[in-house]
Parts: structure tokens; C-alpha cells; sequence
């Protein structure tokens, strides 16, 4: 599963970064670009770290994603804007989470592959662990309802084309880290 994971998180990694690349050619980026651009940064970071930590998991990941985690909750309390705070918040709980899960991971009872729940000892807490399911579970959930949703729309125009696939590649991302979060 690891393999798969790893593919998941480092296509819709790769894709947010090739939309940061892609700057302002994109259509559904017009109105926010600044914002919509610091998502792409923050999302192709968590999905390349993700399949990274799939596919070689240890503590070498929790410090800077630690870091990560800090900078953007300092920032989602000092934003302008409900959205912006929202975004930064989550992308904040995300990054916690993948700290959380690789330290939980190196020093958890796991064997090969670091994932201590197929083995006898769990790693981490697991009220935390719990919690962080419910979030991730809900969030995909969410994202995925939108994906469904917005092809629906009576006035499409250009920006409903292009909309979609980010959402997926969100839910994607969500559901991933609901899946490292249960194999703990």
C-alpha cells in the first residue's frame, strides 16, 4: 500500500506544483492569485512530503514539518480574511498531523516500513490519532462533495472547467493522510 500511497500524494503533489509553475496562465486563478498560489506552494509541499514519508518514514520528517506547522498557524491567527485564516489553519492542522505521524512513527512500536499499527504496539495517541481521523475523514468527504457538485452549476463559464481537478487532488490529499492516520 505504500507504493500506491506514495503515487497518490506525488501525483497530486506534482500537480500543485506544476500549477505553481504554471502561475497566472490558470483561469480559476484569477481572482486570488496571491492566495490561490500560496495554496499550490502549501499543497504540493504536504503531497510531495507525503509520498516521501510513505515511502521512507522516520523522524527526519517531523522537525520541518513542525516548523511548517508553526509558521502556518502563527499565520492563520494573524491573516486577514476568514478564508485566508481557514486555508492556513488547515494546511497549519495538516502539517501538524504529518509531524505528529512521523514522530509517532519513529518512535512507536512499528516494524519494517515504520508502521506501527499492523504490529503489536500503536504508535502515538490515540485520542489524538482518533481526532486527526475524523478531521481528514470529514475534509475528504467535504472536497469530494465538492468535486461532485460543481459541474452541476447552470452558469459554468471557464473557471468551471478548471475547478475540479484541484478539489480532487484536495480530497485525494485528504483522503492519503486519513490513510497514513489509520495505518499508525
Amino acid at each position: 500500500m505504500n507504493w500506491l500511497l506514495a503515487a497518490l500524494a506525488a501525483g497530486s503533489g506534482g500537480y500543485c506544483g506544476w500549477r505553481v509553475r504554471r502561475g497566472g496562465l490558470d483561469p480559476a486563478c484569477s481572482g486570488h492569485h496571491r492566495a490561490r498560489r500560496e495554496s499550490d506552494v502549501l499543497e504540493a509541499s504536504m503531497g510531495l512530503g507525503m509520498a516521501g514519508m510513505a515511502l521512507l518514514p522516520g523522524v527526519f520528517w517531523g522537525w520541518p514539518y513542525a516548523l511548517l506547522a508553526a509558521v502556518l498557524l502563527v499565520g492563520a491567527l494573524a491573516g486577514r480574511g476568514a478564508g485566508l485564516r481557514a486555508h492556513r489553519l488547515h494546511h497549519g492542522i495538516g502539517a501538524l498531523a504529518m509531524a505528529y505521524m512521523a514522530l509517532a512513527m519513529a518512535g512507536g512500536g512499528g516494524g519494517p516500513g515504520g508502521h506501527a499499527g499492523h504490529h503489536a504496539q500503536p504508535g502515538g495517541l490515540p485520542v489524538l490519532t482518533g481526532a486527526l481521523l475524523v478531521y481528514f475523514g470529514a475534509y475528504a468527504l467535504w472536497e469530494g462533495s465538492r468535486v461532485l457538485t460543481v459541474g452541476g452549476g447552470a452558469g459554468g463559464g471557464a473557471g468551471a472547467v478548471a475547478t475540479p481537478l484541484p478539489r480532487a487532488c484536495r480530497a485525494a490529499m485528504g483522503i492519503g493522510m486519513f490513510a497514513m492516520l489509520l495505518s499508525m
